[in-house]
């Protein structure tokens, strides 16, 4: 039967099946019934046409817990290429499908490993990938999808998804072009209508017309019911799906049973649905069976396949029989599944009513294997499930709360609430009590808290220490000490999280204790601190996470050379581990260290790719954090239009989460920003912000670290008198720490506010300071040092210091600094030559990560591998990049780029 009114959406598939495209593909949306299937088989027949190969994988909602079931059947076909992916990523494509035993892989190297095989796939012959009803596929197979979907936009890949309308889906946020499947105008229902049923009477006719309201399963199915004027409010879904049980209940008994046997199946074999209604009929029962049910439109028989022609006859069949049937059609379906421990399962636990710990049992075996196979959501719903059948009520509460755990784990707090919720309803042990409360404290990010909530768990760590659980009570502490950094919980609550540290983590040279001091403590334990990551620096790192909390350690105690030290040492280990979420917040923490020690060349795509895996993962603190670290850095370059923007976007994202760290680095920005403006007042206002405890962009350690860029405001916006009471506030810590970034810029401000004979020695001293690792701190001394010499009028001496600003500046990038110090040249009498851009700058921040890694003799694959991105899009990013830097070749891409290490 022909599409009618569909051609607005024909002609835009066809755009994309057609392509090229210019975006990676398409989301159709609408209710059900409304044609989504249609659509894309017309799409499909196109592709076909047209030569490309055709992937696809539908979403059963009895599949939803079974862990990368839809990844299966959309690879299934290319299962042969499996051997030529990397290593890691082979493994991790294995273990997920189950086609061999392996660690728990991490979901993005799954999506890496998918990507990496549809490219290769795709680059023989373009693909068409179709994913069907994507609400109901599994959580892992959705969440491969979705990144995979992001990185095809440079691949001969088209993806077309349907979903229905007000169902959740990573895939609405993973770039698809959205395609709205709506209801059908007049016209075009009547010639749907006209067509199926040519026939009906005219009252009939227009009372169909009137029930389906333009919904084109409707029209085609609703012409054979009987309408006798009841329920005239009653949903259309519920119409649809009383006039499939009423064709049902029309079939004779053995058809009945075998129906609902393939309805409950999520599997489309025909053989499992015969063999199962068989042992329920006692016979052995030919395909034959199901022939009237064929005939009455509700499925389509294939060369051994049952499929149903829409998902509202799949669900209407059982809704529609008594609990004793569906019980039967259950055990049935176990029974028959012998070879499938998973989804036998599931049946047998669909068929049980009560308590029953040996199913239970079974269901636990599932989790684990789900979970080794990286499908958290599919084990955690195992483990609800087999609490709910658990027979003792310590045993309930154990499968809750590790199910609650692997909640925390893959960032579903919603979830992880609720199960702790359920599992404290019964009477929990001292261990069970102990894991119930630290289990939520491990979420850092994402959601505002009140701040008594870090009070809450210092005392909770307390009490938990006291019963003899210390890993609990630890795992309490460092959520609390999180906690610190994000939020304000005052000077009570801090001192009060630092004794019940000093009682647990007793160890100094533990590294959860320097961290927690750090977060906790970060100028009273300052010494303490920077002597622990000084030597642990020294060590060996094989724990990545470990290396990423210290960076962020480092970053508190103003160490900002260690923290980008620990955070770059993190960061290859959670790439090969796929741990996004993590690497995100390393490099956030690398990115921010680096800027501030005026590296833009490193912080420029470090910054931009923490962003992105941020928001990808879900991290709206890190991904404001992050993006705020771009303002700064446009602030830096004289970009000040795009440091706005930016500031403007990380500051949405800091304020609905209170995030402290991320409005204190926003008001940085816009105060470099006025300050490269000439905006003096403006400047001073904006960094005196952090240091307001009233403000919410007040961050205890942080407000410590801009001292040089408001002693700058300040002088030059006349305000040497407030600065000096700010200074005298900051002057006490510097006695109690020897944070590097605080006493650079102590350092800074006492040589340009002196106004007597010290004067000079105060620059030297500050230039004499170990700056090794700090050229913007040591460029920023030469330019103030050159000034003074030149308005003392020894303009000879102030030219060498202020060519050394200028030549430090256009090596790290800082425009509005480097224009600063060819004015004062030019006032000294010296002319500079004119800066053109240099190869960073004519590059986006995601194009200089590939060619940094291309001169560093990576291969396309290797870079893929890095950035999480198919070898295939890497070489379209090279092309666009050769011709921006004119040259020709790697080796000559290495040259260009050589001067970025200087």
């Amino acid at each position: 039967m022909p599409l009618f009114g569909r051609d607005a959406e024909l002609k835009m598939l066809a755009e994309f099946v057609g392509g090229p495209a210019e975006h990676a593909g398409v989301l159709l949306h609408g209710e059900a019934g409304s044609g989504k299937s249609a659509l894309v088989a017309e799409a499909v027949s196109a592709a076909s046409v047209a030569g490309l190969r055709v992937l696809t994988a539908t979403g059963a909602e009895a599949e939803r817990n079974l862990a990368y079931a839809g990844l299966h059947q959309l690879l299934y076909p290319l299962r042969a290429g499996l051997d030529a992916l990397p290593a890691p990523q082979r493994d991790a494509l294995r273990a997920a499908l189950g086609l061999a035993e392996g660690d728990e892989p991490s979901a993005y190297l799954v999506g890496l490993a998918a990507l990496t095989l549809l490219a290769d796939a795709a680059a023989d012959r373009p693909l068409l990938v179709v994913a069907e009803d994507v609400h109901w596929l599994d959580s892992a197979s959705a969440d491969v999808l979705a990144f995979v979907a992001r990185r095809i936009d440079s691949e001969p890949i088209i993806l077309i998804a349907t979903l229905r309308d007000q169902e959740p889906s990573p895939l609405r946020d993973a770039g698809l072009t959205p395609m709205p499947v709506d209801r059908l105008p007049a016209e075009a229902a009547a010639e749907i209508l006209d067509t199926v049923a040519p026939g009906l009477a005219s009252t009939v006719r227009a009372r169909v017309l009137e029930v389906a309201a333009g919904n084109p399963l409707a029209l085609t199915e609703l012409p054979s019911a009987e309408f006798d004027g009841a329920d005239p409010v009653l949903p259309l879904s519920d119409r649809l799906e009383r006039a499939f049980t009423a064709r049902v209940a029309d079939l004779a008994a053995p058809a009945r049973t075998a129906l609902l046997v393939a309805a409950l199946n999520p599997s489309d074999s025909l053989a499992e649905t015969l063999a199962a209604t068989g042992r329920i009929l006692g016979s052995s029962p030919e395909p034959e069976i199901l022939a009237p049910a064929a005939a009455a439109g509700l499925v389509e028989l294939g060369s051994g396949t049952v499929t149903f022609r829409h998902p509202l006859m799949r669900s209407a069949i059982p809704a529609a029989a008594d609990l004793a049937e569906r019980r039967r059609a259950h055990l049935a379906l176990a029974e028959t599944l012998a070879g499938h421990q998973d989804r036998q399962a599931w049946h047998r636990a669909a068929a049980t009513t009560g308590a029953d710990e040996t199913v239970a049992e079974e269901l636990e075996r599932t989790a684990d294997r789900a979970h080794h196979r990286g499908g958290a959501a599919a084990a955690i719903a195992a483990l609800e499930q087999a609490a709910r059948l658990s027979e003792a009520p310590d045993a309930r509460a154990s499968r809750l709360l590790r199910a609650a755990e692997l909640a925390v784990d893959s960032g579903s707090r919603g979830t992880a609430e609720r199960l702790v919720r359920d599992a404290r309803t019964a009477e929990l042990s001292p261990r069970q009590r102990a894991t119930a409360s630290w289990l939520l404290s491990g979420f850092e990010d994402g959601v505002r808290e009140d701040v008594s909530r870090v009070s809450e768990l210092a005392e909770l760590a307390g009490s938990v220490a006291a019963e003899g659980q210390d890993g609990a009570a630890g795992r309490i502490l460092w959520g609390a000490a999180m906690r610190c950094f994000w939020a304000e919980p005052g000077a009570d609550t801090r001192r009060a999280l630092l004794a019940i540290a000093d009682r647990i983590l007793v160890r100094k040279d533990d590294p959860r204790a320097v961290a927690v001091a750090a977060y906790v403590a970060p100028f009273e334990r300052g010494d303490v601190v920077l002597a622990g990551l000084r030597e642990l620096a020294g060590a060996p790192g094989d724990d990545p996470e470990r290396d990423r909390y210290l960076g962020s350690a480092a970053l508190q105690v103003g160490a900002f050379d260690l923290a980008a030290r620990f955070s770059e040492t993190a960061a290859p280990g959670l790439r090969a581990q796929g741990r996004l979420g993590l690497l995100a917040r390393a490099l956030a923490v690398q990115a921010w260290s680096r800027t501030r020690l005026g590296d833009l060349a490193t912080a420029v795509p470090v910054a931009a790719e923490a962003a992105r895996f941020a928001g990808e993962t879900g991290q709206p603190f890190m991904y404001g954090f992050a993006t705020a670290v771009q303002a700064e850095i446009a602030a830096l370059r004289g970009d000040h239009k795009q440091a706005k923007t930016l500031a403007d976007e990380a500051e949405r994202a800091g304020l609905v989460a209170g995030a402290r760290p991320v409005l204190a680095t926003v008001q940085l920005a816009r105060g470099l920003s006025a300050l490269g403006e000439g905006r003096f007042d403006d400047a001073f206002a904006d960094l005196s912000r952090i240091l307001d405890p009233a403000d919410p962009a007040y961050q205890l350690a942080l407000r410590a670290y801009f001292v040089a860029e408001l002693t700058e405001a300040a002088v030059r916006a006349g305000r040497t008198d407030a600065l000096r009471d700010i200074l005298r506030d900051l002057e006490p810590l510097a006695a109690s720490t020897s944070s590097p970034a605080l006493h650079i810029g102590l350092r800074y401000a006492r040589a340009v506010l002196a106004s007597g004979d010290d004067v000079e020695e105060l620059f030297l001293t500050a230039l004499r300071a170990d700056l090794h690792g700090w050229p913007a701190e040591r460029g920023r001394v030469h330019l103030a040092f050159g000034e003074w010499l030149r308005r003392q009028r020894r303009v000879v001496e102030s030219r060498t210091h202020l060519r050394t600003a200028r030549e430090t500046f256009d090596a790290l990038g800082m425009t509005a600094w480097a224009e600063r110090a060819r004015r004062e040249l030019r006032s000294a009498g010296e002319s500079s030559p004119n800066r053109g851009p240099d190869a960073r700058e004519k590059l986006t921040p995601h194009e200089l990560s590939i060619a940094q890694l291309a001169a560093e003799g990576l291969t396309n694959r290797e870079i893929g591998q890095r950035l999480y991105l198919s070898h295939r899009t890497v070489g379209t990013h090279l092309h666009r990049i050769f011709p921006k830097l004119g040259v020709s070749s790697r080796a000559d891409l290495a040259t260009a780029l050589a001067a970025l290490g200087d």
